[in-house]
């Protein structure tokens, strides 16, 4: 298999599990939506009470079956189902649902007579989730079913490439007796792998190889972790290669937000966390994951691939709210190889982790190459050299919230308006340096989310991106016209030493890019207003009106390309993330500006922490550090 850092890495997976063939074998749950109406509307005669109204029902695999959906999303050759459902109107339902997959329902008994499917009933309120109604809590498996079931396993393993165990219920049907019987199948049948995500039991299986939480991890190595804690990288590291050394096999934990440890013998990887910029919901994503790791695995991909395909699976899957969704190859092509991931989450919240250059400010977050010298320089605009569109975030949120409210902007009650007010603010902060036509387009989504606004009236990106544009454009008009006027001087529009720094570094001989989401002209119109624009001799980029050309990807890739620039040649400056996680990708040093813009020098915290996450190598206030910033840089 090609090595992780490849680039065609992801499509040899994704051909290769289309060969593989697997057997699920678990807690087969139904996930029932139950879509209310708002309100109380009426009130019941017989009771008193009010009555909720469905507008619409909807019903998903859950539990082992979200196992199955998604390893027939994921385009296995045969998937099998083994387990146990009700002779029930959900039972009937979850093999219509597993029939529309293909999926091979001969190993799904319904022959225990009191047994009652296993449903996850949600009634949902806008898009509020409220108290769960669950189904089959009190089943006891049968020694008949046992029986049943061990035989039926026992026959589909002969036959698959992986069979994946999944058990969540203390009382479903993974017992330490079937548990038992799994264990002697395992192993006899060497050639088919085991893979066992066990809530309650992990620590029984023998032969498996073991997905799981950091949590439960902790639990099954008698460790003291309270429920929720953040447990740090280097202990799940540690979990990890202590539970492979006992069982002998590969093991994955997850990390929720912050990615996927995987380990096997003495080999120990972290995958990072990926960046998602809009709303999540969890639910499911662990039966992603594990869905991912079976085909992939199944297929003979090393340790690596696998826990780097269940990483991108997962944070599709995240992303589809109110279901439990499933990740297809054409969502995870669209990821790609290089996703954008979370670095250092823990440095980023903890200040005390900081470590200095000397007696500076810079903060050295990953130590540079020995010798770094850098002969391409990309800068970002608003925030890192200028401080025209200071304020930017004022501008975006009220107009924002006035087109998520719509006509119920002066009306809406407290919960409503203020589940906006927090959704923008989150908004704002996660998407902060990509395009303004992104930004406009997830906007969009959120005017639908909330249905305040009738579908007829709602605009498309380039309707909200004219509104959002025509309000920060008065703003920054009036501060170049008092800088035409000499009420104000350039020097009160830029991060400190802006204008140094770019001398300098032209001075060296480096050669020096300007790249924006803002729009190409009005860059180009402010960089020249500030005295700085001939430093970048033409090579000035801003967006072009289409949100799938990224200007300051583009331009990365056009210096390393056109110059045939070695990664660490090339340093990126920028206040936002995008540019930085683009610098990551490309090798090239990613320098972190977490200004202040108001006061212009200073650091601002909640910057420097956005910035660790995207992957920067030196975080900087400001430039009044220069001499010592082209040290580092190798400039003289």
């Amino acid at each position: 298999m090609t090595a992780p850092s490849s680039q065609n890495w992801l499509d040899l997976c994704l051909a290769r599990i289309r060969k593989v063939r697997a057997a699920v074998f678990g807690d087969f749950c139904l996930d029932a939506y139950w879509l209310l109406e708002p309100g109380e509307r009426e009130l019941s005669v017989e009771t008193g009470l009010p009555v909720r109204r469905v507008q619409r029902q909807r019903y998903s695999l859950g539990g082992a079956g979200n196992v199955v959906a998604n390893l027939a999303a994921l385009g296995v050759a045969e998937v099998h189902a083994v387990g146990l459902t009700g002779r029930d109107l959900f039972g009937r339902q979850m093999r219509e649902l597993l029939g529309e997959l293909h999926v091979n329902t001969d190993g799904l008994l319904a022959d225990q007579a009191d047994w009652e499917t296993l449903v996850y009933a949600k009634p949902c309120m806008d898009d509020r989730e409220l108290n769960r109604v669950d189904f089959g809590a009190f089943n006891q498996i049968s020694a008949q079913s046992l029986d049943a079931l061990a035989a039926r396993l026992e026959q589909v393993a002969g036959r698959v490439d992986v069979v994946v165990v999944n058990q969540q219920l203390p009382e479903g049907i993974t017992t330490a007796a079937m548990i038992e019987r799994i264990n002697g199948i395992a192993a006899r049948h060497p050639t088919c792998l085991f893979l066992a995500d066990s809530r309650h039991r992990a620590g029984a299986f023998a032969g498996a190889i073991l997905k799981m939480n950091a949590q439960e991890a902790a639990d099954l190595l008698g460790l003291q972790r309270t429920a929720g804690e953040r447990i740090p990288p280097q202990a799940v590291c540690d979990m990890a290669r202590a539970l492979t050394r006992r069982t002998g096999k590969p093991v994955f934990l997850t990390r929720g937000e912050h990615g996927i440890v995987a380990a096997c013998g003495d080999t120990v990887l972290e995958i990072p966390g990926i960046q998602i910029t809009g709303r999540i919901d969890p639910v499911g994503a662990g039966d992603t994951v594990l869905a991912a790791l079976a085909a992939a695995l199944g297929s003979g991909c090393d340790l690596s691939v696998a826990a780097r395909l269940g990483n991108i699976a997962a944070s599709i899957t995240v992303q589809k709210l109110q279901t439990t969704g499933m990740a297809s190859p054409d969502e995870i092509r669209a990821v790609g190889p290089a996703p954008d991931y979370l670095f250092a989450p823990e440095l980023a919240d903890d200040v005390r982790l900081v470590r200095r250059h000397g007696s500076s400010e810079i903060e050295i977050v990953r130590d540079l190459p020995p010798h770094a010298r850098i002969r391409h320089a990309l800068f970002d605009h608003d925030g890192t050299l200028s401080t025209l569109r200071e304020g930017w975030e004022q501008v975006m949120e009220p107009m924002m919230l006035a087109a998520i409210l719509g006509p119920q902007y002066a009306s809406a009650d407290e919960a409503l308006y203020l589940n906006v007010v927090d959704t923008v603010r989150r908004y704002i902060d996660r998407t902060t340096g990509i395009q303004t036509l992104a930004q406009m387009a997830g906007l969009a989504a959120l005017v639908r989310q909330f249905r305040c606004v009738p579908e007829a009236e709602i605009r498309d990106l380039h309707g909200y991106k004219a509104l959002y544009n025509e309000a920060l454009m008065k703003v920054v008009q009036s501060r170049l016209e008092k800088l035409g006027r000499g009420e104000l001087d350039r020097g009160d529009f830029q991060v400190k030493n802006a204008q140094l720094l770019l001398h300098r570094l032209h001075a060296a001989g480096v050669k020096l890019y300007l790249a924006s989401g803002t729009d190409h002209a009005d860059v180009v119109a402010e960089a020249s207003a500030m005295g700085y624009a001939d430093l970048f001799e033409g090579r000035i980029y801003g967006a072009v009106g289409d949100v799938k050309v990224e200007a300051k990807r583009e331009v990365v890739q056009r210096i390393l390309r056109e110059h045939k620039v070695h990664g660490p040649e090339l340093a990126v400056f920028g206040d936002g993330p995008v540019e930085l996680r683009e610098a990551r990708k490309a090798g090239a040093i990613a320098v972190g500006v977490a200004s202040d813009e108001v006061r212009r020098f200073g650091l601002n915290t909640k910057k420097r922490a956005r910035l660790v996450r995207a992957g920067a190598d030196l975080i900087v206030p400001d430039f009044s550090q220069t001499g010592e910033l082209l040290k580092l840089l190798g400039v003289a």
